[in-house]
């Protein structure tokens, strides 16, 4: 056994074990006690095994996709995203919407941006019934309208109380009850606090933080930097050129941050350098797995093909090349990342052409 802060955890657990004790709170705040899940990708199942270890919290996962979810539900494993990890039938699996939800106080949505609005147009009927509130998963920026999960979510849906739940937390790791911290940020203090406390236990640490937007723009821009620094890898450039990339992206995020009306200290936070290290180092990066397959030379649709999940970095790329086009940010490595995406720029050329941009202060 090993001891982390206030916390025990078993040093040889197996996969699918997440059974943590929960954190006891005051009592002050009134937790949703019916949760139904939006997607059984890797973060919808991930979250699902994290609430449903908590006493008296009934969890449904509803799956889009009826051929996937029908395995789901007969292998009682998410057998695509996280093979290995059983779902415990303390979880409800569903290809009903309706069932899902009814009851439901609380929405966790976890479909990729790139889906999100087909999906809520699709089912807003069925959504906009009795929540409470929505807590969104989400990382990326919507193609055309350069939107944030959250808007697309309120567009369509209405006036609800949003949570942003993000920060250095792969799916594959949280599944297995390894520790993680995130924040739960929202411009309501209330639902910060209760999606705090219903998510809080010994292996999954929550922050509130009051600056959602910031929280939802790094959790976008990280995957974009993930790219380059897998190409950085891919190019085999070594660990000075992979420490200076992002440190600069850090100032990129910051900028753009910022400019939309986030906290710069958000940018230094989880949800900003936490979750850009894990994106950039860990083994479960999608969007550095696609970066390093073009540092190595292949192509993007090729990548795609072969990696046969979401990546996304790739779409986010574009919609934030677009709006710092629009807001004439100077943000020198997403740039490069989308003209080679986009453009097909010779990943070398990119890397040239970030190395000679005029000399200047790093302040």
């Amino acid at each position: 056994m090993f001891t982390v802060g206030h916390a025990v955890f078993a040093t040889a657990m197996g996969a699918g074990t997440y059974a943590p004790a929960t954190v006891e709170f005051d009592g002050r705040l009134t937790v949703a006690k019916r949760i139904a899940v939006l997607g059984d990708g890797a973060m919808g199942i991930a979250c699902a095994l994290v609430l449903a270890s908590k006493p008296d919290v009934q969890v449904t996962v509803w799956s889009p996709v009826d051929e996937y979810g029908r395995l789901v539900q007969q292998k009682r494993e998410s057998v695509r995203y996280l093979p290995g990890v059983p779902i415990p039938e303390t979880i409800q699996l569903t290809l009903d919407l309706a069932e899902a939800t009814e009851g439901a106080e609380l929405l966790l949505a976890a479909i990729p941006t790139v889906y999100l609005r087909w999906t809520l147009e699709r089912h807003k009927e069925v959504l906009r019934g009795n929540l409470a509130a929505v807590v969104s998963v989400i990382k990326g920026l919507e193609e055309g309208t350069l939107l944030r999960p959250t808007q697309i979510i309120a567009e369509i849906l209405g006036d609800l109380p949003l949570v942003v739940l993000a920060g250095p937390s792969h799916a594959e790791e949280i599944s297995r009850g390894l520790p993680a911290s995130v924040v739960a940020a929202s411009l309501d203090a209330y639902w910060a606090e209760t999606v705090q406390r219903l998510f809080m236990t010994d292996r999954f640490r929550v922050y509130t933080n009051p600056d959602p937007i910031g929280v939802e723009l790094c959790g976008a821009l990280k995957n974009v930097i993930a790219i380059a620094a897998g190409i950085s890898d891919g190019l085999q450039l070594g660990d000075n050129a992979k420490s200076a990339l992002l440190t600069r992206a850090l100032v990129e995020m910051m900028r753009f941050v910022e400019a939309h009306g986030g906290r710069a200290a958000t940018v230094y936070g989880l949800a900003g350098v936490g979750d850009l290290i894990t994106t950039c180092i860990s083994v479960h990066g999608r969007n550095l797995r696609v970066g390093r397959e073009i540092g190595r030379g292949k192509k993007l649709p090729d990548v795609l093909t072969e990696l046969q999940l979401t990546a996304e970095g790739v779409w986010t790329a574009r919609a934030v090349y677009e709006r710092a086009r629009q807001l004439q940010l100077d943000m020198p490595i997403c740039t490069e990342v989308y003209r080679v995406l986009y453009e097909e720029k010779p990943p070398l050329a990119a890397v040239r052409d970030l190395m000679m941009r005029e000399a200047g202060s790093e302040y």
